[in-house]
């Protein structure tokens, strides 16, 4: 009798439990609803901890299950960023620019409310021509959906390069961050039309949203969050059971003796690639109207090497493992570094943990590479039934 999709993976359902309880529990001490438990910036604070659930998942995927070690997966998570990015800095600049002009004797021409939107997004780099790749900044539909086939399309391009030359282990990884630096590069220049280190700004004002409160705009963010890290479970969770996951797993664990067998491996490297990459790029559609900017620094490849830490520490090859593990490190790096944690007055010395808080993560992840070499996921594994990767 073949068990049902749940009984094989009973993470899934715990996980979703999980979430609705908590979803619902920080909905009714929002101030959104009248209560003063959870402020509306720690409210943001917990709808981006999500986002960065949901891209731990895919790195884990990627890495955990497939045993692609990638350090270029917060790429496609910046681009995410910057096309729902480029939407909202237009359509807020459009809306303030055709107020302004409202008030003139002469009503304004479609060409001129452009040209003064350019002036007003791309002025502070001396510019006022839209570049091409704006071309479809005034349509949020096809913003979303770049979003998506972007990342996609250059993680399919890539991976194709890649898994055809049958680059691997740590070849690959550098082959990764060498993409990540490239493309941070590139939106650092003037030119690219994305406003270089200044990057995008304003993105929690959503257009024709004015009249709703941020409370409540944050609570929505939260809510779609929670849902995306929902769904994203199901999905990675679906795509890693069965015999595809199977052959996923053994990828990672033979790559030689899967290929010796007639399986095509690079078809099932290039696909577990290509989906990650698009779920990053709705992760971050998600977080960055709530984190208000993007600049090309979030995607530096530093912030790929934290990703693959949130994974390590919280236990790869586990989907809740990498859940669990971004959301500790997210939390933990917003008290530190936010100046919540007390400092430490030692006489001779005082620990600030706005300086010490990377040093703090490294020791933490030595600690537990050593001590928990399953990660802190691994410790449900005590209680799940034993049945090979929990997914």
């Amino acid at each position: 009798m073949q068990r049902t999709f749940m009984a094989r993976n009973p993470s899934v359902m715990w996980f979703l439990l999980a979430l609705a309880a908590f979803t619902v529990m920080v909905t009714l001490l929002s101030e959104a609803t009248g209560s003063t438990v959870i402020s509306t910036s720690f409210l943001k604070t917990l709808g981006k901890t999500l986002c960065l659930c949901l891209v731990a998942m895919a790195m884990d995927v990627v890495w955990g299950y497939c045993g692609i070690l990638s350090l270029g997966h917060f790429a496609f998570f910046g681009i995410g960023g910057y096309a729902i990015g480029m939407w909202l800095m237009y359509e807020r600049t459009r809306d303030i620019v055709v107020a302004s002009l409202s008030n003139g004797v002469i009503p304004p021409t479609p060409d001129e409310i452009t040209t003064a939107v350019g002036s007003q997004i791309f002025g502070v780099v001396g510019s006022s021509d839209f570049p091409a790749i704006w071309a479809f900044s005034h349509s949020l539909p096809l913003q979303l959906l770049a979003a998506v086939l972007v990342p996609g399309l250059l993680a399919l391009v890539f991976g194709w390069l890649a898994f055809r030359s049958r680059v691997t282990g740590v070849y690959l990884s550098i082959l990764t961050q060498a993409m990540t630096l490239a493309l941070a590069l590139y939106f650092f220049q003037n030119d690219t039309g994305l406003r270089g280190n200044n990057g995008l700004s304003g993105l929690q004002n959503i257009p024709g949203l004015d009249a709703v409160p941020q409370d409540t705009l944050s609570l929505w963010f939260f809510w779609a969050s929670a849902v995306a890290l929902g769904l994203g479970y199901v999905l990675f969770a679906w795509i890693i059971s069965g015999k595809f996951g199977s052959v996923v797993r053994a990828v990672r664990d033979n790559e030689t003796r899967v290929r010796f067998l007639g399986y095509h491996v690079e078809s099932y490297k290039l696909f577990i690639f290509t989906v990650t990459a698009m779920v990053a790029g709705v992760a971050g559609v998600l977080y960055y109207p709530q984190a208000g900017i993007i600049n090309p620094a979030e995607i530096a490849p530093i912030a790929s090497i934290y990703l693959a830490v949130w994974v390590a520490i919280g236990g790869r090859g586990r989907l809740y493992g990498a859940v669990i593990g971004a959301a500790v490190v997210s939390l933990m790096s917003s008290w530190f570094t936010g100046g919540s944690a007390p400092n430490i007055n030692l006489g001779f010395y005082e620990i600030k943990w706005t300086d010490w808080w990377l040093v703090l993560l490294g020791l933490t992840f030595v600690i537990v590479t050593l001590f928990l070499p399953k990660g802190i996921g691994g410790l449900f594994d005590l209680r799940l039934p034993k049945k090979g990767d929990q997914s």
